[in-house]
């Protein structure tokens, strides 16, 4: 299918996992993750209010700015000084995504 991108997301114990995820239905990082059943917190389900699904971003595709929400949280958090922290509650999924690599942060294990 045209529609699905592959995202390379590597877990707390260090395994990278191959996830394909469609990029028509309006998708968040997180809910592609969750669906693939890879262990993530997501405690608010997407609304950029806990930082529990925190990556960081390992490849050098170009992103979308943060939010003022996003970027409070990771501040919050103690996570917006470290380089490429986002929540991924907030990457909604689009072609240009495709190859996308990502690490869960320690604050997201369930």
């Amino acid at each position: 299918m045209d529609d699905l991108i592959k995202i390379y997301v590597t877990d707390l114990d260090g395994v990278k996992h191959c996830i394909e995820a469609p990029t028509d239905m309006g998708l968040s990082l997180m809910e592609a993750i969750k669906a693939n059943e890879l262990q993530i917190k997501a405690t608010c389900g997407g609304m950029a209010l806990c930082a529990t699904c925190h990556v960081y971003i390992k490849s050098d595709h170009l992103l979308p700015t943060m939010s003022e929400d996003e970027e409070a949280m990771l501040d919050d958090a103690f996570l917006l000084g470290i380089p490429h922290s986002r929540l991924s509650c907030q990457i909604y999924l689009k072609p240009e995504l495709d190859g996308l690599e990502v690490q869960l942060g320690e604050n997201t294990a369930v």
